[in-house]
């Protein structure tokens, strides 16, 4: 069947925009060379320590540092004495430049860091984004943001008292599909958005991890991975949840004791408009569909690192290889060169701190509906 809005102009240039590539890249051209090719110019590459050097530090944000343009690993903050050596070695950082969590504070004297990335747990994201800003660093924090409101609402005032940035992990932002989705609800080229639907879920491992342990993750599947899931029909949407109601479910396992294991949740914006969400620890879902008046945009995986995939109208979308994180971290170096604000703030961190524990709220009450 033909789609019925095949001659629409602006549907064309929606799928000649996408083989183009997002944001001035490309296709075929190599991430080094694009973010080269930025207009942006810098006189030298911000120093970025990483504090907490567990798997999404390893594997994720170190190698991305091998390709940001605009900021480069200088330092590395960790309490295994054993990694000191691995990661000097292996990234050519010097001594001088590694701390532990005893001599933290010391980091304020380092001309070399301009930037620190907290990859902790949850629960300790709050005191070491404080303890950043005090030193005068500028911060990313990975998400969630903290673990509580009254976390993020500390987190922003230590970094506004301390005249340092902040900014939050969000890496989505930067990626050419989700880029889509945002410029879908601003441009209303193919009318308003009436719906979202999203799911994002893994089976987990290790039952000893950080991760299932309440007062390290502040909480299970919704506080690690479903915080996509609000991300994405926050943006696709482009305005904020009024109300929401959500249910969990539990299958009896002991490895879910003290965290959520699996919910959905169903969120009210203005004008009656909807989305619908499920994240799991206990099976694998990835994907994020919204629907326009005029169109329906379906991402699958959606909230990978890479390998996402984009069908617009029946047509497939596809975007040149881009390295998420390295583009975040560029962005927040040119913030902080620049002395603008994050696109990803502390601010956006808080709102969906607060969809978070409107979420909580409603499973404590057996799934009532709870305004935010």
């Amino acid at each position: 069947m033909k789609n019925p809005i095949s001659n629409d102009k602006p549907r064309r240039n929606f799928i000649k925009k996408s083989a183009m590539g997002i944001g001035g890249i490309s296709i075929g051209l190599p991430l080094t060379s694009a973010l080269a090719a930025d207009k942006y110019t810098q006189t030298k590459k911000l120093g970025v320590a990483l504090v907490g050097l567990g798997n999404y530090a390893t594997n994720q944000l170190a190698p991305a540092l091998q390709e940001t343009a605009h900021c480069y690993l200088a330092g590395i903050v960790t309490g295994t004495k054993s990694k000191e050596k691995v990661w000097m070695d292996k990234h050519n950082i010097p001594k001088k430049n590694v701390y532990n969590y005893d001599n933290f504070e010391e980091i304020a004297n380092n001309k070399d860091i301009d930037i620190i990335y907290v990859v902790l747990p949850n629960s300790m994201h709050a005191e070491y984004s404080i303890k950043a800003a005090k030193a005068g660093k500028h911060v990313i924090c990975e998400k969630p943001m903290a673990v509580s409101v009254e976390e993020c609402e500390a987190m922003i005032k230590a970094c506004k008292e301390n005249k340092v940035k902040l900014s939050i992990g969000y890496r989505l932002h930067f990626d050419p599909y989700h880029k889509e989705i945002i410029k879908l609800s601003k441009e209303g080229s193919f009318g308003k958005v009436t719906y979202v639907s999203s799911q994002f879920g893994f089976t987990i491992g290790d039952p000893t991890q950080w991760r299932l342990k309440k007062a390290l993750a502040g909480g299970g599947a919704l506080m690690d991975v479903g915080i996509y899931c609000i991300q994405a029909a926050r943006y696709a949407y482009g305005e904020e949840p009024i109300a929401l109601q959500a249910q969990e479910f539990r299958s009896g396992s002991e490895k879910f004791r003290e965290v959520d294991e699996t919910v959905s949740w169903q969120m009210e914006f203005p004008d009656g408009k909807i989305s619908n969400s499920t994240t799991s620890y206990a099976f694998g879902t990835n994907h994020l569909v919204v629907t326009a008046q005029k169109a329906r945009a379906v991402i699958m995986p959606a909230y990978s690192y890479n390998g996402l995939g984009g069908i617009f109208n029946n047509e497939k979308l596809e975007f040149p290889r881009i390295n998420q994180q390295a583009l975040q971290m560029d962005d927040f170096a040119k913030n902080v060169v620049a002395n603008t604000e994050s696109k990803i703030s502390g601010e956006e961190g808080l709102k969906d701190m607060k969809v978070l524990e409107a979420i909580y709220k409603s499973l404590a009450s057996g799934g009532k509906r709870v305004t935010i």
